[in-house]
């Protein structure tokens, strides 16, 4: 008679699975809460305590961590010389194990876990049983998902055991599992200790999807989520109605929002290739979608829109007019969700709790060729009121409003970038050029005729040569804001002078690579 070792948190299935394996000449050994099931539903068990002569200690700590559970697990079955090693110690050799692990993650998802809790649901004997198991494959079944308790039965019923190709495919599997399980023990407990560049980096996800392809139709691609998600993220977003996201679609949506959380009046957003394309801010959601819509009627065609007020009618019906990508929205009206599907059915509509925007952030990484870059995420909180003007003429209180509006704006921008705005909108957007005055350029040739007295300029980074200064001088640009801390600041400081314009430092720049 084979033996299989049955120990898990999560009972679902599991009565059957076992029902399964006594069906099929295994006797069952199990511990606790477990037994306590399989007894109930009148299946024939042995207690971990009679098996290893202990019982179980330290609140149940201790009950598996025994020479006779990690020997019949351990023991290679090919080798004479561990199999009389079995027998002379009066070890049975264990076949299967069917062990899902304490509920650390949900513990610590709980809104009031305490530290003591989280301790107390780090599984010891679970891992340790699931490794032994893996590391031997070539004798064990290993099963910690539900999910393969139907082919594993099946593979015995047929053959009377399951094969090697499906006990190596398990153990790899389980193995994920001990690994990501311990990588979300050291985050919590990395953070507990307040350590913020850790020698050792281990990050965990779950895979959400595969996805139809990557950047392009050649690139296979998959998306995987944080294992401790937050809840302001596309990944968390609810899709009522439009075709599975892609790769390119997920990308601009992440920037949208990151976008569109810094703003608190009613504000639209269109991002195109990851860069802002128009953004407009009013009294109502639908003035600051015709703002927006203004800053850019060509580049908006095929854009991802986020909006931070629950859509109505009006500002529906005049997105439903062009074609969009993706929209996201905190919520939608019912007549206006209904004039959004009306006949477009691949538009991606999506809804988000935006009330959770401003949560604290996890840091954010980028992949690089052989490494992986890691920072915090540049949602510093600023304010005009802690700038620094340093020209002769001085911002006017609706020129402050403006460049705080702009300077969020250009946050969002691919560096080089410069943007041109009013307090309604984007008027024109210069990005990812490789010198300063060529994305300026771009973004005041954008805004031609629309430029008049209010229009302002933002600079992610600093100017190295009074150049774009001048340039926004002859334009009629009369209010600028910049990083400063060039070794030739004055120099822009002078053009500025020159041309009247007000100039002020924040002190802090925002490239966006």
């Amino acid at each position: 008679m084979k033996r299989a070792l049955v120990s898990v948190s999560d009972k679902t299935n599991l009565v059957p699975f076992v029902k399964g394996l006594v069906a099929n000449d295994y006797e069952i050994v199990s511990t606790g809460g477990t037994k306590r099931v399989l007894d109930e539903a009148g299946i024939p068990t042995i207690s971990v305590e009679d098996v290893t002569g202990f019982p179980e200690i330290l609140d149940g700590r201790v009950k598996t961590l025994n020479p006779y559970i990690h020997g019949g697990l351990l023991a290679r079955r090919e080798l004479p010389e561990h199999m009389a090693t079995l027998k002379e110690h009066e070890i049975t050799p264990i076949d299967l194990v069917c062990v899902n692990l304490y509920p650390f993650k949900q513990t610590i998802e709980k809104p009031d876990v305490t530290l003591a809790e989280a301790i107390e649901n780090i599984d010891i004997g679970g891992p340790s049983m699931v490794r032994s198991a893996s590391k031997n494959y070539r004798d064990v079944t290993i099963v910690v998902d539900q999910a393969d308790y139907d082919q594993v039965l099946a593979e015995i019923e047929k053959d009377g055991s399951t094969s090697l190709e499906t006990r190596a495919r398990l153990a790899a599997k389980a193995f994920r599992l001990t690994a990501s399980y311990d990588a979300l023990i050291s985050q919590y407990l990395t953070e507990k200790a307040g350590e913020t560049a850790p020698e050792k980096l281990t990050l965990t996800y779950d895979l959400k999807e595969a996805m139809r392809y990557g950047e392009n139709s050649h690139q296979k691609a998959w998306l995987y989520e944080d294992a401790l998600p937050k809840a302001f993220s596309v990944l968390q977003a609810e899709q009522l109605n439009g075709k599975q996201l892609s790769y390119n679609n997920i990308k601009d949506a992440d920037e949208a929002l990151r976008c569109v959380r810094e703003f608190s009046k009613p504000t639209v957003v269109a991002m195109k290739h990851m860069n802002p394309c128009g953004i407009g801010q009013g009294d109502t959601l639908e003035e600051a979608w015709d703002r927006a819509y203004a800053a850019d009627p060509v580049s908006i065609f095929g854009g991802v829109i986020a909006l931070n007020r629950k859509v109505d009618l009006a500002t529906a019906e005049k997105m439903h007019k062009i074609f969009l990508e993706i929209i996201i929205a905190p919520d939608y009206d019912e007549d206006a969700l209904a004039a959004l599907k009306t006949k477009k059915k691949n538009l991606r509509i999506l809804k988000l709790d935006f009330s959770k925007k401003d949560e604290a952030t996890r840091k954010e990484t980028v992949s690089v060729m052989g490494g992986l870059l890691v920072q915090d995420q540049d949602v510093l909180d600023e304010d005009f009121a802690d700038w620094e003007c340093v020209t002769e003429a001085k911002p006017t209180q609706e020129q402050l409003e403006t460049l705080l509006f702009a300077w969020k704006a250009v946050k969002h921008t691919k560096s080089n970038a410069i943007v041109v705005a009013n307090n309604e909108r984007t008027l024109g957007v210069g990005a990812g050029q490789p010198n300063r005055i060529d994305s300026e350029k771009i973004a005041i040739d954008h805004a031609a005729e629309a430029l008049d007295d209010r229009a302002v300029i933002a600079s992610d980074a600093f100017f190295p040569f009074s150049d774009c200064v001048e340039y926004a001088g002859k334009h009629g640009i009369k209010a600028i804001v910049q990083p400063g801390g060039s070794v030739r600041d004055q120099e822009s400081i002078d053009m500025a002078n020159k041309y009247g314009i007000a100039m002020v430092f924040t002190g802090v720049r925002h490239f966006r690579h």
